[in-house]
């Protein structure tokens, strides 16, 4: 089952040390675009979370956004270092600029890097790391089940408008015997313009014979769109990631209803009918690649 790309998780998870969020937000994209928010304490694990994104995900744009909170004061620690530091520069600022006071504690709580829970990359009974990449998943996986829900609804559309087309050929099909008269006159006329020239060159009407032939000819690109159609409903059907080849079948089959249109153009009633149903044709396969595009 293909999946939308336009989808929303939330996944939190709670222990004795800490309170962990995870959100997860995606919408269309051709590729895959991964904009993370981390908490300082888990930034050290952001490439291990990109990895684990990219074997559930492969379109969209992911917002992930990350919250934590820790539970007590068990874990607490203070960069003395950086406390120091800090207050050092605050004084010879203060000193040459003639300053008289005093550095405000909860300020300097508030600066960067100053105050974290652990060592580096764990809490107090190391599993920041799992819980992160263990909650990450259970979001991910919730995202790919509304994706797939999402996606219900615009494969149903477009299984439709596939229908549509498949109904438009069977039209033009019908209307193609009509054409065949008109285009043997159109044949014979400009045959006889060929022969009646001085010295006709016979290479030279074998080959216009054969160009008009071709240019009158749909049967081909009736053809071709059935068995793009056929494909279509296949990969609609199918798992993983479908958006490309989408794509690209789709492109192709505009090219064929083009070139219906452009063969059947001025030929008589019957070919005004056929250009009408290949403008119909047109206008279900774009409206089937805007509605592709929401799909992964």
């Amino acid at each position: 089952m293909p999946r939308s790309m336009t989808a929303f998780a939330r996944i939190e998870t709670r222990t004795p040390q800490f309170a962990l969020t995870v959100s997860v937000k995606s919408v269309n994209h051709r590729y895959l675009d991964v904009q993370m928010r981390l908490p300082g304490e888990l930034e050290p694990f952001e490439i291990a979370a990109r990895r684990a994104i990219k074997t559930k995900v492969a379109r969209g744009a992911l917002q992930v956004n990350v919250g934590l909170e820790m539970q007590g004061l068990s874990g607490l620690r203070v960069r003395r270092d950086l406390v120091d530091a800090y207050l050092a520069a605050w004084r010879e600022v203060a000193r040459e600029h003639s300053i008289a006071a005093e550095p405000d504690l909860a300020g300097l709580f508030r600066l960067p890097g100053i105050v974290s829970w652990g060592e580096a990359g764990e809490s107090s009974d190391g599993g920041l790391e799992r819980a992160l990449l263990e909650a990450l998943g259970r979001a991910l996986d919730e995202l790919a089940a509304v994706r797939e829900r999402e996606a219900l609804g615009i494969v149903e559309e477009m299984d439709a408008r596939s229908q549509s087309i498949d109904q438009a050929l069977d039209g033009i099909e019908q209307r193609r015997e009509g054409l065949l008269p008109l285009l043997a006159e159109r044949l014979t006329r400009r045959l006889t313009e060929l022969l009646q020239a001085a010295a006709p060159d016979p290479q030279r009407v074998l080959q216009e014979a054969a160009l008009l032939a071709d240019r009158s000819d749909i049967s081909e690109e009736v053809q071709r769109l059935r068995a793009h159609n056929a494909q279509l409903r296949s990969l609609l059907r199918s798992s993983g990631e479908v958006g490309k080849k989408l794509d690209f079948l789709l492109q192709e089959m505009h090219r064929e209803a083009n070139t219906i249109v452009s063969k059947t153009s001025g030929i008589g009633p019957a070919g005004l009918e056929i250009t009408g149903l290949g403008l119909a044709l047109k206008a279900e396969i774009e409206k089937i690649r805007e509605q592709g595009m929401n799909l992964e």
